[in-house]
Parts: C-alpha cells; sequence; structure tokens
C-alpha cells in the first residue's frame, strides 16, 4: 500500500477473481474457442490478460492445443478454470 493508495484498492486487488476460460474466435457457424486467462468481470470476447491455447470442436477428433506450463502456473496463483476448461484440462491430463 501507497501513499496515493487507499486501503480499499488495496483488497481490491486481492479479491479481483482470474478465470481460465473460453472466448470464440472463427466465422460465422465455425465456432473455434481460444483458451484465455481474464478478469472474471470481463465480457466472454473482451479483454485478456494473457492466451494460453485453442480449442476446435468440428475437427475429429476435436483439436486441443494447451500451454501446460502457462496453465500451471495461473492455477497456482489461484486462478479458477471455467467448467468446459475444467473438462479440457482433465482431458488433457492437467491438474
Amino acid at each position: 500500500m501507497t501513499e496515493h493508495q487507499p486501503a480499499e484498492h488495496a483488497n481490491l486487488a486481492l479479491l479481483m477473481a482470474v478465470r481460465l476460460r473460453l472466448t470464440r474466435i472463427g466465422g460465422r457457424k465455425n465456432p473455434i474457442w481460444r483458451v484465455v486467462v481474464a478478469d472474471q468481470r470481463s465480457k466472454r470476447d473482451g479483454r485478456v490478460i494473457e492466451t494460453v491455447g485453442h480449442y476446435n470442436a468440428q475437427t475429429n477428433p476435436s483439436t486441443i492445443v494447451l500451454n501446460e506450463e502457462r496453465i500451471r502456473d495461473w492455477l497456482a496463483r489461484g486462478a479458477q478454470p471455467s467448467e468446459t476448461v475444467r473438462k479440457l484440462l482433465h482431458t488433457q491430463g492437467i491438474r
């Protein structure tokens, strides 16, 4: 906490929730998803902190590419995966 930063702002920084979730890319009727780290308050396709992988369910089998090192780092820092990302992590043997 600095001289210019009130105590409320210092506590708010500790309470901010960071999530691992999907954001949609690709065209109309061609969904491709990025696995991203984002503040849970941001919109689905809004501001992201970091992109850690991508997922395409239209290929057979589904294409799942994840940066395991970065994902483990974010999980260690307290980031919470969404239900869908949790399933992808389980499929890839992470966590």
